[in-house]
């Protein structure tokens, strides 16, 4: 069997909703051993849309099952004595924790990194909050939606003549998960060559800002600020109604190509004219321009068009539906969708590797674990708890 990337590395994983779990997940799936601790009526991501067949259900969350395959679970009330001490006892026998509680939450439990490395002083700690550990704005509530405001990135985005336009789903969440794993990964290389452990501190809105770039530069060297692009008619990387759908054709002007070049591709001899050639023209033309490009492509099936400006080496894109991005060639041939087996959700599709490793490559072991389905075999097996006693722990609210 191959050897796993992070063979023998054990992560305990004190997360919820999502930017925690898709740090751990991403850890669990290249072969570390992640045990979740959940509370004892579960990560709120279990009850988090959408459901299979729309069955609200804690153990048909298709987010959860998508965050948390390749992981053990068990249930912990961590406002109990007995709660705390099963954690403590973990910790002595783990290299990383990761948690994404509000700041305060850690250290009112007695469970802050000071405390926890007096048990493990080699332990890595990666911390996940809204704005960080310090700052004036560390104790506030935020919403994906929220970080990309504070973070800077809402501004720039959408068209510059309406309100600022937020990406879908939890991207600052993934990013600060994404973020975090990678954090703690060079932390732990740091702890495998020294021995010692050390916190790492994750601000997902600085997680949204690192995303800035040229944007923080040009306001500190010029003065100058980024403004959302425009959406006018003739704005020749507008996406574009087709036969069939939606493309984005961006054919690159300026970088390498030249008009003549794209008229000649397009087949429409009416855009061989003065008020098109140049950048100027086209911005003063942009109605006219607009309607043009808007007749042509509405009639043009969006992949014919997609192949052909490729042989031309036009940068075009295709708007794929779910089905079409499930049927891409490009994604079947790398093998990326991957068929995972669960006991409540029956065979599912989901994403596969972020990214591929020869050697060590990304592995689905198993599903996301069923509330509190290692119970047993971790407090029992491995921490020695009789069945008398976790039968005591169940009554009272412990696990």
């Amino acid at each position: 069997m191959t050897e796993r990337a992070l063979e023998g590395v054990k992560v305990l994983d004190l997360t919820h909703h999502i930017s925690g779990p898709y740090c751990t997940k991403l850890l669990a799936d290249f072969g570390a051993e992640v045990l979740k601790i959940e509370r004892p009526g579960g990560d709120p991501a279990r009850r988090m849309a959408p459901f299979l067949n729309d069955e609200a259900d804690p153990e048909k969350s298709l987010v959860f099952a998508y965050l948390n395959t390749n992981k053990q679970s068990i249930t912990l009330d961590l406002k109990s004595e007995t709660g705390i001490q099963i954690l403590k006892a973990l910790v002595e026998g783990s290299d990383v924790l990761v948690e994404n509680f509000a700041p305060k939450v850690m250290p009112s439990l007695g469970l802050d990194f000071e405390a926890l490395q007096e048990i493990n002083p080699g332990l890595v700690m990666t911390s996940i909050s809204n704005f960080g550990q310090t700052g004036p704005y560390r104790d506030y509530k935020a919403a994906d939606i929220v970080e990309y405001a504070m973070g800077g990135l809402l501004y720039i985005s959408g068209a510059y003549d309406r309100e600022p336009l937020k990406h879908a789903f939890n991207q600052a969440q993934f990013k600060a998960g994404t973020d975090a794993a990678s954090a703690t990964l060079m932390a732990m290389y740091h702890q495998r060559l020294t021995g010692d452990g050390q916190r790492v501190d994750v601000s997902i809105q600085e997680a949204v800002a690192t995303g800035l770039r040229d944007v923080v530069n040009n306001f500190t060297y010029s003065g100058a600020v980024r403004r959302r692009q425009p959406n006018h008619s003739g704005d020749l990387s507008r996406i574009r109604a087709s036969a069939d759908g939606h493309l984005t054709p961006n054919p690159g002007i300026g970088a390498g190509l030249n008009w003549n070049t794209l008229v000649e591709f397009l087949d429409l001899p009416e855009l061989d004219d003065e008020k098109f050639e140049t950048p100027s023209a086209r911005l003063v033309n942009a109605e006219e321009l607009g309607r043009i490009l808007d007749e042509y492509f509405i009639k043009q099936n969006k992949y014919e068009r997609f192949y052909a400006a490729h042989e031309k080496r036009f940068i075009f894109g295709v708007v794929q539906s779910p089905e079409e991005v499930m049927a891409d060639p490009q994604f079947e041939a790398r093998n990326y969708f991957v068929d995972i087996g669960h006991p409540e959700l029956g065979t599912l599709k989901y994403p596969g590797a972020p990214f591929e490793m020869s050697g060590t490559p990304w592995e689905a072991r198993s599903p996301a674990p069923t509330l509190s389905q290692h119970n047993q075999e971790v407090l029992g097996a491995r921490l020695g708890h009789t069945p008398e006693q976790l039968a005591q722990m169940r009554a009272l609210g412990v696990i």
